[in-house]
């Protein structure tokens, strides 16, 4: 690890993302904490994650291990019909992991007493060259940088640009995970080593194995992974938040609070839309989950020694499979430039001006990719 002079970095946010920049500053020497509002252990939201070369980079830069393999491969794409018919395939070779791999992998490679959990950021303020991060608690903490990678919803990017929210885009992803040995034995045998999908008039479906629940890659371990984009009006997407104690939602419905009806209409949804593969995912599954689709895009990464990172600064529709990558990406290069800058002799403000442009760039092209690819997906006009 180079020396970085005792130069420090608050990070708020302790999933992914914040994980990654903790790791990818602490391989240049920096000091980092990162704080989670979270009094408990993140749970995954998303299941299933395309193991991109961005993600596969930032940890090795990091010297975060990853178990081998690091997940489950694929090497056919398929797409199904409503008759379960295969109307196209190509060879096209990934691989596919869990968020909760990544999650494990990178915490373990954090010394733990620079993860605080259970402390919700409020605001900051600016003392000289130094950004003081103060939390609900009472706290206080002073450091040289202060990094919001704390997702969608983020608490820094609300004090620093408060009129940019998500917008939702008009559907829905509902999520689902299925032990390997609990599919019948005729869907398991259409997707096993394949990424499928199954195309219908306004709605779209995937599906994938990733590692199981204690990352076992081993056949009959592991889980299917399934995503179904469904399209929802403002008034159904608001009644499908309405969890089943009553509770209004304002952002997703995690695994075990759908209400019982919605689950049971789902289920009839999918006969009627899906073929026998894809039901046969959805009806396997005791606990959908649902997630809405929005887009998000800062106009401003940096603002003095304060920055955002991530699904924070701009979120990239799922279609792109690059939420992780484009985290990972903006981590290993802000660890590149203010490495770049200590040893230059140049200011970190400078370096983080220069990647700031890159990054702005990055996070532009591929919110418009997943734009396009989803409103034509789902038969969006826009």
């Amino acid at each position: 690890m180079s020396s970085a002079s005792g130069l420090r970095a608050v990070i708020i946010g302790g999933s992914l993302g914040g994980l990654l920049t903790a790791a990818t500053l602490r391989a240049v020497g920096w000091h980092v904490d990162v704080f989670e509002t979270s009094p408990n252990e993140l749970e995954s939201r998303g299941g299933g994650v395309v193991l991109q070369p961005d993600v596969l980079q930032a940890l090795h830069f990091a010297g975060v291990e990853l178990p081998d393999p690091p997940g489950v491969a694929s090497g056919e794409r398929i797409y199904l019909d409503r008759h379960d018919d295969i109307v196209e395939k190509l060879h096209m070779p990934q691989m596919q992991t869990s968020w909760s791999l990544l999650y494990r992998a990178m915490k373990n490679a954090l010394p733990a007493e620079h993860l605080h959990a259970g402390e919700a950021f409020v605001n900051y303020r600016v003392q000289g060259e130094q950004t003081i991060a103060l939390f609900e608690s009472g706290r206080h903490e002073e450091a040289d940088l202060l990094i919001g990678a704390d997702g969608i919803r983020s608490t820094v990017r609300g004090r620093l640009l408060p009129e940019v929210v998500p917008a939702y885009a008009g559907y829905v992803a509902w999520r689902g995970l299925v032990q390997e040995r609990d599919l019948p034995v005729h869907a398991a045998d259409m997707l096993r080593e394949r990424f499928s999908f199954q195309h219908g008039d306004g709605h779209s479906a995937l599906s994938y194995l990733i590692p199981g629940d204690d990352d076992s890659t081993v056949a009959g371990e592991r889980r299917w992974n399934w995503v179904w984009y469904r399209k929802y009006s403002r008034a159904q997407l608001d009644a499908l938040l309405m969890d089943r104690d009553g509770v209004a939602r304002s952002f997703s419905l995690p695994p075990g609070s759908t209400k019982r009806a919605d689950i049971a209409q789902l289920r009839d949804d999918a006969r009627l839309m899906m073929g026998s593969t894809f039901r046969a995912l959805v009806d396997a599954t005791d606990e959908p989950f649902m997630q809405p689709i929005v887009d998000l895009r800062a106009p401003q990464m940096v603002f003095g020694r304060a920055l955002l990172l991530g699904d924070a600064a701009s979120v990239p529709r799922p279609h792109t499979a690059g939420s992780t990558a484009k985290a990972a990406s903006n981590a290993h290069a802000l660890a590149l430039a203010l490495r770049s800058a200590q040893q230059s002799g140049d200011s970190i403000d400078s370096a983080l001006k220069r990647w700031e442009t890159q990054q702005l760039e990055r996070g532009r092209r591929m919110t418009e990719l997943g734009i396009s690819l989803g409103n034509r997906l789902m038969n969006i006009s826009r």
